[in-house]
């Protein structure tokens, strides 16, 4: 149902360099850029168009880009080692964790697999894949 969330950041090019490394690792990429003096440098990557993204801009308000204590992010993947990888990949890229990979819940066709981590900005995100190992 979501086309795609927003992160705020208070610096762009880095934002920008920690998102695509990222997001590289599950084969998305820039999709759009829209010129840093509109929509404050409104950048997003994903996989494909008409496919959920992740955009990353400073806020719209001009005022110092602040996480939302509850909001969060998910990034869904076919594969647990994709969890396992953007999970490192953040870490490696100066994120911090929140929570390793892992099976929350019971193992089987309904399992939940995933790691929590958060960007260079502290915004939170999930890599999480459901289904049976």
């Amino acid at each position: 149902m979501l086309g795609y969330v927003t992160m705020g950041t208070d610096d762009l090019v880095r934002a920008r360099a920690f998102y695509a490394a990222l997001l590289g690792t599950i084969g998305a990429s820039e999709l759009m850029r829209m010129p840093d003096a509109e929509a404050n440098g409104f950048t997003l990557y994903g996989t494909g168009w008409g496919q959920p993204g992740i955009a990353v801009t400073r806020p719209y308000d001009g005022q110092p880009a602040n996480r939302g204590n509850g909001h969060m992010a998910a990034i869904v993947v076919d594969e647990r080692a994709k969890v396992d990888a953007l999970h490192a990949k953040a870490l490696e890229l100066g994120g911090n964790c929140e929570d390793v990979p892992g099976v929350r819940g019971d193992e089987g066709d309904q399992a939940f697999y995933a790691a929590y981590f958060r960007d260079l900005d502290g915004n939170k995100l999930c890599a999480f894949r459901i289904g049976a190992a």
